[in-house]
C-alpha cells in the first residue's frame, strides 16, 4: 500500500525519544509532512515517554488533551510527572511542549498483569479484512483515504474500509474499518500499545464528521481530546477491527466512540473521542486535521 518496511520503520525511529534529564525527553518530528502536527503522533510520543519511566508494566488507561496546534518543523519536549508508583497501579502526567507552550497534555495508568473475570461483548460484524475494500477496489490511490497534505512518502498503515469515502452517507452514525502497521514491529508490548494509540487517533473524528459533511473540506476541525482503555494484549502490525459510532455532534463539538477486535473477535481496545468541528463561513480556512 504505497509503504515498506523501510517507512514502518522511520515511524518506530519517531517514537524512540531522547533522553534530555530524568523525566524529560525530546521527540524528534515524524517524517510526515503535515501543517500541523498529527494528534495521534503526539499522543503516542507521550505514552512513550511515560513508558520510559516504569518498568515491566503496561498501559491500561489514557486520557488527554489537545491543547494547540503543533508545528511538525521541530521538536516536542516531553516533560513525565511521577504521580504514584504502587503495589499493583502507576500513574504517569505527561505535558508535550514545543516553544515553551504546552501542545498536549496526557494521563496515563499503568497496571501489572493480574488473573479475574473476564468478558466481552461480542464482535459486531463477521466479515474480515479481505471482505471489505481497499483503495484500489475504488479506483484510488492509497493516499486518497488519508487527509490531502499528509505526506509524500510511503504510508506504513494499510486501512480496507466498509464503503468508499464517496459512499459515506449523510445521517450514518456509525462506520467499520481494517487496519494494521504494514509491516514488522519489535516483539514489544509497549511498541505495540503505542502503535495502537496512534492508529486509533488516525479515523474516529471522522464519524461524526461523516454523519454531516462528505469530508473536512467545508468545516473546521480539530481533535480536543483523546482517550483509550486497553483490555488485552494486541499485536498492531495484525489486522484490527475498528467498530467506530458517533453518539452526539452538538455545539460544534462531535463525541465518537470505538471499539477494536482482533480478526479472532478478541476485544482489545476501547477509544473515545471529541472533536471540533464547526461549519465554515466563506472566510474561514479548511482545517488541516
Amino acid at each position: 500500500m504505497g509503504a515498506d518496511q523501510e517507512d514502518v520503520d522511520a515511524l518506530v525511529a519517531s517514537l524512540d525519544l531522547e533522553e534530555i534529564d530524568r523525566n524529560l525527553y525530546r521527540g524528534h518530528p515524524t517524517y510526515w509532512e503535515r501543517k500541523r502536527l498529527f494528534g495521534g503522533i503526539v499522543a503516542a510520543q507521550a505514552l512513550s515517554a511515560a513508558y520510559r519511566t516504569v518498568d515491566d508494566i503496561q498501559v491500561h488507561s489514557l486520557h488527554s488533551y489537545f491543547l494547540r496546534p503543533g508545528d511538525p518543523s521541530i521538536p516536542v519536549i516531553l516533560d513525565v510527572d511521577r504521580i504514584r508508583d504502587g503495589r499493583s497501579f502507576a500513574t504517569r502526567r505527561v505535558v508535550a511542549r514545543q516553544r515553551g507552550e504546552a501542545i498536549f497534555n496526557l494521563a496515563a495508568s499503568f497496571h501489572i498483569v493480574e488473573e479475574g473475570f473476564d468478558h466481552q461483548q461480542v464482535q459486531p460484524i463477521t466479515r474480515g479484512p479481505y471482505e471489505f475494500s481497499g483503495p484500489e477496489d475504488f479506483g484510488m490511490s492509497p493516499r486518497d483515504f488519508f487527509p490531502h497534505n499528509w505526506q509524500t512518502r510511503g504510508i506504513p498503515i494499510e486501512i480496507r474500509y466498509d464503503r468508499s469515502p464517496a459512499e459515506w452517507k449523510p445521517g450514518a452514525l456509525e462506520r467499520q474499518m481494517w487496519f494494521r502497521i504494514n509491516g514488522e514491529l519489535p516483539n514489544d508490548a509497549s511498541v505495540h500499545n503505542i502503535m495502537l494509540t496512534y492508529l486509533s487517533d488516525l479515523a474516529l473524528m471522522g464519524t461524526a464528521v461523516s454523519a454531516h459533511a462528505p469530508s473536512f473540506d467545508n468545516l473546521m476541525g480539530a481533535s480536543l481530546d483523546h482517550a483509550m482503555w486497553f483490555h488485552r494484549p494486541v499485536k498492531a502490525n495484525n489486522w484490527l477491527l475498528y467498530d467506530m459510532k458517533a453518539p452526539s455532534a452538538s455545539g460544534a463539538r462531535g463525541f465518537n466512540i470505538g471499539h477494536i477486535y482482533e480478526e479472532s473477535g478478541s476485544l482489545v481496545a476501547s477509544a473515545a473521542q471529541e472533536g471540533l468541528m464547526r461549519p465554515l463561513r466563506r472566510t474561514d480556512t479548511p482545517s488541516a486535521s
